[in-house]
């Protein structure tokens, strides 16, 4: 398939004129005002100004200019807005003009597709180890990008002196090994390299390894140790494939793409030996027959030398044609366990159907049109209807002819599927009462009614996203009480860009799928304006952007607007073109099914995206702009105490109330000072009712607001979900030791009537085996697994930098409070510093320290704090410590990493008690 230059697919005619440094073509009507008008009145105005005033050239050049401005900008307006465009036939409208053997025929698997799975019982997880020159390689980073937006497992290495563990236990961690710069692999060190190659033959594990651009000029130069001969710094055009390959599975042969290859720092390849077989070729970029001879780009090693399979590409990721063959090698490599679906989902939403300014709607010929492209795109894409999103108050909002345009579109009602927008197409997030949301939305389901748009597709859209997410509760609730919607759709979860990492979520039971742009908005409507004209839109369909955006993404919602379909019908040619030069260059199946049935799909191939992660609307600006006025970050904590249990959160908490510039959230009914959001059912609940809990600032200078959890150090998912919403929050956490930690926690479920508790000694509980009754072994973790201190560190320290965290001596904070608190004040920076020395007293009864109320009164924590029991056998405490060395070992090295932490005096005492 010959793919033609921009220029030579342009078919212009009439006149071009530039305005502003954009031109505008139209053929000129015979009589037309543009062909006769225009000049009349030029002409009259001219002798008008000259039989006023004496005629002198500097004045007649001075009118013309100004006609011709005027005439230009007149007819620019009748282009755009004006009814009488319809007049004005354009030629600029572009028509698809890819072709090769199998576009516009009934997607399919072709027969090429290779199969790499193996029947052998294969030793590697589904991983790649990446080696990088540095963190901040270009190709390095491209690499890992397609590996993320094909969710595809990796690590990435830097190479150095020695390797990375390769295998737990009898098992090979890297499926594939790749390397950006291939001389990194050639010149390892003597024991690296062979235990690299090693792993490799021992676990069938290939490698894929790119040739780096140099300098220097390369002519018939050996790769180290292989009988390979390379050139580089190569101009190079006309990439071909080699049909005969078994790597080809996801890429499809068969087709050239003509034209000169990006760079020209191209490596070829000259083999020796027979175990080296081609997978691309290219020719020279040059005059003379002898730049017609094939070039290997990238070259296969079936591993016949030293039993080791190896690809090697000759450039990097540039080039569009090498992303998909480099998935190809992965697939092949790992034996089918890096592979990628061939079977690809479409859906082509339109949205703002009845919406538009006049002049920019769609006529009659247009939604005919729209009818005949769709057509077409079902005998490639089964299923394939386009998705229409109304909004009911603009219909017969335009000029006559797009009235026709709209009644064209109900005629036709039954060819689309259809789901609701807005009926005033407002953003939900500006309504504050849910009762006036959802009666904007009965006005658009009556509409749908009376013209017989159907109701029960269970999809809907909001205007620019709003209320989707960041989440605006009216909106869900509003869209299943009215409209009973199971599924939307948004590019905005967690953020629009980078687009490789859009994901779903589900919430208030509504599956929120990613939503893909195509490159085409609202005012893009006419080929001559779209941002870098033919050629820039054409590589994006061409193996750019929206080419690979369908190739990487399993599922593809696309968003449009209803004035890409009319004027130059943008959208009709871009989704044309963009299947068929799909069909051309892969395997892939497209096929199209409704929104529900879409949804229910992607949650079964990714289970793990049904939980949403929140994060921090503040953070991004498009966010702010649809997020609730009413809302503040303001309201969101500065600094969580993260626990954890009995090690004296309590007391922290109420030490830090007692602040006057500091406040805490308001108490639950169910957990009393503790919200426990971020690790429990309450997440679920949602942003709004997270920010419930806490006050409503009044002023610029608000108040430091802090929560206090103590269940969230040891949570598995907390330290995500918090670093997402809080990402600059202080962490506050109190250590004491691990054993002691662990008795407290058993006296605590005595205390409160648990009756496992009650009925084992707490030596009994902490010796429980895995087959112990459930109850038994959940009590025995909820005594052990938190103090498994720098376990759930180093999770937080994964998230926040350990500038962030302040950890406090749960004995300090005890016997010395005024101290301990001095210190966290400086750590927050809370000023002006509040005298603690006045406001707490040691309280004799108690055992401990209170807040001051009068000269001779203290305000001490409740019965259930400081409580009075029996001491721990001697025998449980030496389990414990022998238990928790390790731990408590890993905790030292933490402390002295981290800097500034004294080793507190519990932790040498349980260390070197053994």
């Amino acid at each position: 398939m010959k793919m033609l230059s921009p220029e030579s697919r342009k078919k212009w005619g009439g006149s071009v004129i530039r305005v502003g440094g954009h031109s505008e073509s139209a053929l000129l009507l015979p009589g037309s005002i543009m062909g006769s008008g225009n000049t009349s009145v030029a002409r009259h105005s001219s002798c008008l100004a000259c039989l006023a005033r004496p005629v002198t050239v500097k004045r007649c050049v001075v009118a013309l200019v100004l006609l011709s401005t005027l005439s230009i900008l007149y007819f620019t307006h009748y282009l755009g807005n004006h009814p009488l465009s319809s007049l004005i036939r354009r030629d600029t409208r572009p028509e698809p003009a890819i072709r090769c053997s199998v576009a516009g025929g009934p997607s399919r698997v072709a027969a090429a597709a290779h199969d790499h799975r193996s029947a052998a019982r294969l030793r590697i997880d589904a991983k790649v180890l990446v080696f990088v020159e540095t963190t901040y390689s270009r190709l390095g980073r491209e690499i890992a990008e397609l590996l993320v937006y094909n969710r595809i497992k990796y690590k990435v290495e830097v190479t150095g002196k020695s390797l990375p563990v390769l295998t737990n236990l009898d098992k090979g961690k890297y499926g594939v090994i790749v390397f950006e710069n291939i001389n990194k692999y050639l010149n390892m060190d003597k024991w690296n390299r062979e235990l690299l190659d090693k792993y490799c033959r021992e676990y069938s594990v290939g490698l894929v390894a790119f040739q780096p651009a140099s300098e220097e000029t390369l002519v018939g130069a050996q790769l180290k140790g292989f009988p390979l001969y390379i050139h580089t710094n190569m101009r190079l055009k006309d990439a071909m494939l080699n049909a005969a390959s078994p790597i080809l599975r996801l890429t499809r042969a068969g087709e050239s793409a003509w034209g000169q290859l990006p760079g020209e720092d191209w490596t070829v390849f000259h083999p020796n030996h027979s175990t080296y077989e081609p997978l691309a070729w290219a020719v020279r970029d040059g005059p003379g027959d002898q730049d017609k001879i094939p070039l290997m780009t990238i070259v296969q090693d079936h591993g016949q030398i030293d039993g080791i399979q190896r690809i090697l590409f000759g450039s990097g990721l540039r080039f569009w044609l090498h992303k998909l063959l480099f998935l190809d090698s992965l697939s092949y490599l790992s034996h089918g366990q890096l592979s990628v679906s061939l079977q690809r989902f479409l859906l082509v939403d339109i949205d703002d159907i009845f919406v538009g300014e006049r002049g920019t709607r769609l006529r009659q010929d247009d939604v005919k049109a729209l009818l005949v492209s769709q057509a077409r795109i079902q005998r490639m894409v089964p299923g394939f209807r386009f998705n229409l999103g109304f909004s009911g108050k603009y219909f017969h909002h335009g000029f006559p002819e797009e009235n026709e345009g709209d009644d064209t579109i109900l005629e036709n009602v039954d060819k689309f599927t259809w789901f609701s927008h807005m009926w005033n197409h407002q953003q939900p997030h500006l309504y504050d009462n849910g009762t006036q949301l959802a009666m904007e939305m009965m006005l658009n389901k009556n509409f749908a009614k009376e013209h017989g748009i159907p109701t029960d597709s269970g999809y809907s859209v909001s205007p620019h996203h709003s209320g989707v997410y960041p989440v605006h509760e009216p909106l869900y609730a509003a869209w299943k009480k009215i409209w009973n919607v199971r599924v939307t759709s948004t590019e905005e979860y967690p953020h629009l860009r980078p687009a490789r990492l859009r994901r779903g979520f589900i919430h208030r039971n509504i599956m929120v799928l990613p939503r893909q742009t195509c490159g085409l908005f609202t005012h893009t409507i006419f080929i001559e304006r779209y941002p870098g004209g033919r050629a820039k839109l054409d590589e994006s369909i061409q193996g750019g952007e929206l080419f690979q955006t369908i190739v990487y993404n399993p599922m593809n919602i696309f968003m449009t607007h209803m004035s890409n379909y009319g004027n130059d019908r943008l959208a009709l040619y871009t989704f044309e073109s963009v299947i068929k030069f799909v069909q051309c260059w892969t395997n892939l199946q497209l096929i199209s099914v409704p929104p529900l049935q879409l949804a229910e799909k992607y949650f079964q191939m990714y289970p793990e995206e049904a939980d949403p992660v929140w994060g921090n609307p503040c953070d991004d600006m498009r966010h702010e702009k649809i997020w609730s006025r009413n809302k503040t970050c303001e309201q969101l904590p500065r600094f969580l105490v993260i626990g954890p249990q009995k090690t004296g959160t309590t007391a922290l908490y109420t030490f830090l109330s007692m602040h006057p510039e500091v406040s805490s959230n308001f108490p639950s009914q169910d957990t009393f000072e503790e919200i426990q959001f971020f690790n429990g059912k309450n997440y679920y609940r949602g942003l709004d009712w997270y920010m419930g809990f806490f006050p409503i600032p009044t002023n610029s200078t608000s108040r430091y607001l802090f929560e206090k959890s103590a269940t969230y150090f040891d949570g598995d998912l907390v330290p995500r979900r918090a670093h997402a919403l809080l990402p600059h929050a202080k962490l506050v956490t109190i250590l004491i030791s691990p054993a002691r930690r662990a008795y407290s926690w058993y006296q605590h479920m005595r205390a409160h009537g648990d009756e496992i508790a009650l009925n084992y000694s707490f030596h009994q509980v902490i010796t429980a085996t895995d087959t112990a009754p459930k109850t038994l072994r959940e009590l025995r973790n909820r005594c052990l697994n938190p103090g498994k201190y720098s376990q759930h560190l180093e999770r937080w320290l994964s998230y926040y930098p350990p500038q962030q965290l302040h950890i406090i001596d749960g004995e300090q904070l005890r016997n010395n409070p005024v101290e301990v608190m001095n210190e966290l004040q400086r750590f927050l920076k809370l000023s002006p510093p509040f005298d603690y020395s006045k406001h707490l007293r040691y309280d004799p009864k108690k055992g401990f320290f209170c807040q001051v109320v009068s000269a001779d009164h203290t305000k001490c924590l409740g019965r259930s704090k400081g409580r009075q029991y029996q001491p721990m056998e001697e025998r449980s405490y030496k389990l414990l410590q022998r238990y928790y060395l390790s731990h408590n070992t890993a905790l030292a090295k933490l402390l002295k990493r981290l800097g500034n932490h004294v080793i507190p005096q519990w932790l040498k005492e349980d260390l070197s008690v053994l």
